[in-house]
């Protein structure tokens, strides 16, 4: 029984310990990950995508009502860490404050309207199984990365 619960130990600090490493910080080292970020935020949606036909297809079946709960859960917590690297990450460490010139404001506000729209999907996408809004959520995501990587680029 002692091996057991030191098992489960090791394995519940292994989990804490690799979901951390894919976070980042809130404080400037000048480290970031922007491609990872990218990556996780559609891999995210194409499970939200997933889990939403999973439970269009089992939904009529009441012996699947705990792998249709499962799903539901797996669609929330991927529409939730669309949210998370979309405030936390972009919004609060990678978009800066623009200066007072024309250009540096619209650019500003053009990623600050795409990143919303994209926090408005998640949320339609967690209380809907409606792919119209995966299909919106992938499109935004795909606009602002071109517009976000366009701007190093200049």
């Amino acid at each position: 029984m002692r091996g057991m619960m030191m098992t489960l130990t090791i394995a519940a600090l292994l989990s804490a310990v690799s979901e951390r490493s894919f976070a980042h910080c809130e404080i400037p080292c000048g480290i970031y990950g922007d491609e990872l970020r990218f990556s996780m935020i559609q891999e995210d949606i194409i499970t939200i995508e997933k889990s939403m036909k999973k439970i269009v297809e089992l939904a009529g079946d009441p012996a699947q009502a705990n792998q249709v709960a499962r799903w539901v859960l797996n669609k929330e917590h991927h529409s939730d860490h669309i949210r998370e690297i979309v405030a936390q990450y972009f919004m609060t460490q990678r978009i800066k404050l623009p200066d007072e010139s024309v250009a540096d404001v619209k650019a500003y506000r053009d990623k600050l309207v795409l990143l919303h729209k994209m926090l408005v999907y998640a949320m339609k996408s967690k209380q809907t199984t409606d792919t119209a809004n995966t299909k919106m959520l992938h499109e935004t995501a795909h606009a602002f990365e071109a517009l976000y990587s366009n701007s190093f680029s200049e």
